[in-house]
This record gives C-alpha cells, sequence and structure tokens, in this order.
C-alpha cells in the first residue's frame, strides 16, 4: 500500500466534532480578529511552553522578522542564520533591514552549533537565528551563553520537542512558531506567533503585528498588519492538549525505523544532546539521494529531498551570499531524501518503508 509523506488527516480524525464546535462558535461570536480565542491561546500556549508570553501572528515568517525588530535588530547589522533551513528563516532578516550572514550546520544533527555560529560572527552581528530542524532542538542556550549574542530560536518545525526538560521554544531572548498545516501544531491556514519571558519585547511585538500601536489611536513604531485570526486560534486550542501524545508518537516511529534496520541502509538523523526531537521531519542521508528519491516515489513511498538548494544559493541571497562557501550545507542539501513520518504512521507502514529503501537504496546508485 502506499505510504505518504505526511499524514495530517488521521491524527485530527477524533477531533472533528470539537473541531466543527469551535469554528462555529468563533462565527456565531462574530468576533474574528484579536478577540478571545486569541488570548486564551496564547495563555495556554504560554503555560505549555513554560514561557511568559506569547503573541499570536499571522504567521511564522511574520514572527521572524516581528521578534528581530523587537530585539533592535535593524539597518546595519548582521544576523547569523543557517543556510541549510527553510528560506523563510533567512528570508525575514531583511524585512528589517538588517543582513543574514550564513553559516554551517552540523552534520549529524542538521542544527547550528556554538562553533559554527561563532565562526559566521561579524562586528556588526545583532542577533543569531538558531533553527530547531526538523524537529530537533539546537543549542540555543549555549550559543547564547558562550558567544554573548541574542540568540531567537526559530522552533516552526518542533513544537512537541523537548531538551533537557524544556520545551522547544523556551530558549533564547524569543522563540517563533509557525502553525502551518503541516506543522506538529498546524493551523487550517497560516498562523505563528512569537514567545519570550521579556515582558518588554512581548509588547513590542504585540504593537508591531498592529500597526505600531497599543490602542488603534496612537502609532508610536511603524508596524504592519500580521494578527492571529480568531478562527485559527479556535481550532489551534483545540489541538494543543494533543500535542505532547502527537511527539511521542513520532519519537516512537522513529524508534520503530532504526529497530527495522533503517540504520543499516541509510545514516539516520542524530538527536542534538539532551535533545528529545519531536521529528516534523524524518530525514536521513545517503549518497545517492536523489536516486532513492525517485525510486521510492515511485514505489508508492512519499520521499522528499529538503533544502537541495541551500539558502545561500538561491538567487535573491546572491548579493548578501557572494563567496559564500558552506561545503557541508552543500553536502547534506545533495544527499538527503525526507521519508514518511506521522504520529498515525503504524508498524506495519515503517516495515514496509524499510523494505522499499532496502530494495531501492542498491538501485538507487
Amino acid at each position: 500500500m502506499p505510504v505518504p509523506l505526511f499524514d495530517t488527516a488521521t491524527p485530527l480524525e477524533p477531533l472533528r466534532d470539537r473541531l466543527h464546535a469551535a469554528a462555529a462558535g468563533v462565527l456565531d461570536s462574530g468576533r474574528f480578529v484579536l478577540g478571545p480565542e486569541v488570548e486564551a491561546f496564547e495563555r495556554e500556549l504560554a503555560e505549555h511552553l513554560g514561557v511568559a508570553h506569547v503573541v499570536g501572528v499571522a504567521n511564522g515568517t511574520d514572527a521572524i522578522s516581528l521578534a528581530l525588530q523587537a530585539m533592535g535588530v535593524g539597518p546595519g547589522d548582521d544576523v547569523v542564520v543557517p543556510s541549510f533551513t527553510f528560506y523563510a528563516s533567512a528570508e525575514a532578516i531583511p524585512a528589517t533591514g538588517a543582513r543574514p550572514v550564513f553559516c554551517e550546520v552540523d552534520p549529524e544533527t542538521a542544527c547550528v552549533t556554538p562553533q559554527t555560529v561563532r565562526a559566521a560572527l561579524t562586528p556588526q552581528t545583532k542577533a543569531v537565528i538558531t533553527v530547531d530542524l526538523f524537529g530537533n532542538v539546537a543549542p540555543s542556550q549555549e550559543i547564547a551563553e558562550q558567544l554573548g549574542v541574542p540568540v531567537l530560536e526559530d522552533a516552526a518545525q518542533a513544537a512537541g520537542a523537548r531538551r533537557n526538560g524544556r520545551r522547544a521554544g523556551a530558549f533564547g531572548a524569543a522563540a517563533t512558531f509557525s502553525f502551518f498545516p503541516s506543522k506538529n501544531l498546524g493551523a487550517f491556514g497560516d498562523a505563528g506567533a512569537v514567545v519570550t519571558d521579556d515582558g518588554e519585547l512581548a509588547e513590542r511585538v504585540r504593537m508591531l503585528r498592529f500597526h505600531g500601536s497599543r490602542d488603534k489611536q496612537t502609532f508610536e513604531l511603524v508596524g504592519r498588519n500580521s494578527r492571529l485570526d480568531e478562527l485559527q486560534a479556535a481550532l489551534l486550542r483545540v489541538q494543543l492538549p494533543e500535542l505532547d501524545g502527537w511527539a511521542q508518537a513520532r519519537r516512537a516511529v522513529a524508534q520503530a525505523y532504526a529497530d527495522a534496520g533503517l540504520g543499516e541502509l541509510v545514516a539516520l538523523p542524530a538527536p542534538v544532546q539532551g535533545a528529545e526531537p519531536a521529528w516534523h521531519l524524518f530525514v536521513v542521508r545517503h549518497a545517492a539521494a536523489e536516486g532513492l528519491e525517485r525510486a521510492l516515489n515511485e514505489a508508492g513511498i512519499g520521499a522528499r529531498r529538503y533544502y537541495a538548494v541551500p539558502v545561500h544559493r538561491q538567487p535573491a541571497m546572491a548579493p548578501v551570499a557572494a563567496g559564500v562557501e558552506l561545503p557541508m550545507t552543500d553536502e547534506l542539501a545533495r544527499t538527503n531524501p525526507a521519508l514518511p513520518m506521522s504520529p498515525a504512521l503504524g508498524r506495519e507502514q515503517v516495515e514496509e518503508v524499510v523494505a522499499a529503501v532496502r530494495a531501492c537504496a542498491s538501485g538507487s546508485t
């Protein structure tokens, strides 16, 4: 039977009645922007993460830009960011007037380290973006402590993950989430959030998301319109209590892959030390990744290479990435295929995926 790369529908099936009721409640209320559902979701997510403040915004990309602005990043500043990530992690930086400076990642975890960040620091570095890639948890705290630079944790792919007893999103001066529908905690459209323990930073984000105003009358900052919708907040509230169970199921799938011998065929992703990844994506490495991806898809197994053109090689980044060489990033981009991952993935499906990899791997070279 075919095994899709994503299965977002099956985990939501038991929640359909509650999701419908939540949507109907918003429609009946007549409140659609920055109302009680957003306030409740912000409070509940803050309690879940163990942080003081959550500010809902329109999407994960805006979350990064607004958080950087609130951290004081602006024209003339540099922000260090990994190139092996989704484009938005870097795209959000020029919106502040700052310049992205690209760094390498650890080849085993695909996350930045204090060493890879240190190599990219400049005299103008104002902040570092650490990315909890594929649901792993980057060593954000060590980077901030060892390098003395404010860290913004991009936790978009890591909802439900932990490290050293703390949840992803609880590290750094602030953190950001995307609730794009395919994420571990997914909305039914675009949605995002900035989280922080810094009350002043949170207040600046609240103003920036609403045209730089506190009261709709006086505009103290040049902000933007980036507000989390009531409907999305209501639907996210239904799902939030399920997140830990879904994350544990993802870890169980990763363990099932290992138990079924997948590590004999491809290089498995490694958790950052102390991390309990939520495995938004299960990205392995194989020397002939492109051929393996093609063969698996032909066999009905969802597989896809991620970030095959890393950010520093994207055309739009040419003006700031001229001469940048990141050999490990290029190698990861060339050799990674993602395999099916979902809280609903059963052991039989795992074994089917591994059998298909076994059959396809030798022929993919």
